[in-house]
């Protein structure tokens, strides 16, 4: 497995973590927060998926920065200026952040790549796009909510690996535009990335039960 280099920042990713329910670890999720909300937000969903999962370990880690727009909050990268090329820059320094953390994690816990699952919520999914699809060997699987794929002209040169991923995305969504979920599919789509999407009518910028029973589905079948 390739071993990445520590990020320029000594910034150290930590956050709460959910034991396996057969008590010995497996499989590793990482659950990717949205911006301006923090690992504790999302470690409830290891909660819902365990029982599909027993073997697993979910940890949930705050986002490296704080959260220019809630102090209270976290962020993998700057929203304040939303042109394309400042916001690739900024998942491209939150890539060398989380693949530092991942190699970590899955080290502590004696597993490799191929038993790694990322699942993101809003820029959480952007950052976890961003590493999936470039991470070798490739991970076991990715699931997003209400995200998007930052720069899809860049994997014609950047892919290097093809996990199956599960786009959900609620059609109201205020935040990150439904057009997303198509733009991103279609993508995944053109560079072989085997992808299944799934609409959730009437729902806004969040993730609702049936988000949730799909999500389990899919890590269910993939490992």
């Amino acid at each position: 497995m390739t071993r990445h280099e520590p990020p320029a920042t000594s910034h150290v990713l930590s956050g709460p973590i959910r034991k396996p329910r057969s008590g010995t670890a497996k499989q590793l999720v990482v659950l990717l927060h949205g911006w301006g909300a923090d690992g504790p937000n999302l470690i409830d969903l290891g909660a819902a998926f365990s029982q599909v999962l027993p073997d697993a370990q979910f940890i949930a880690p705050n986002a490296p920065q704080p959260c220019e727009a809630n102090p209270y909050g976290y962020q993998w990268f700057s929203l304040m200026d939303r042109q394309p090329q400042h916001l690739l820059s900024g998942a491209r320094g939150a890539e060398k952040i989380v693949n530092h953390f991942l190699d970590a994690e899955l080290a502590r816990l004696k597993l490799d790549n191929g038993k790694l699952a990322l699942v993101g919520f809003s820029q959480g999914t952007m950052v976890g796009l961003q590493v999936a699809l470039r991470r070798t060997p490739a991970i076991a699987a990715l699931v997003g909510f209400s995200g998007a794929l930052i720069a899809p002209d860049m994997l014609a040169k950047e892919i290097a690996a093809r996990p199956p991923v599960c786009l959900v995305h609620g059609e109201a969504d205020e935040v990150v535009p439904f057009h997303s979920l198509k733009a991103a599919t279609d993508a995944l789509n053109a560079h072989g990335v085997p992808v299944e999407s799934h609409k959730r009518p009437f729902l806004g910028h969040s993730i609702d039960m049936e988000g949730m029973k799909i999500a389990a589905e899919f890590l269910g079948k993939v490992f």
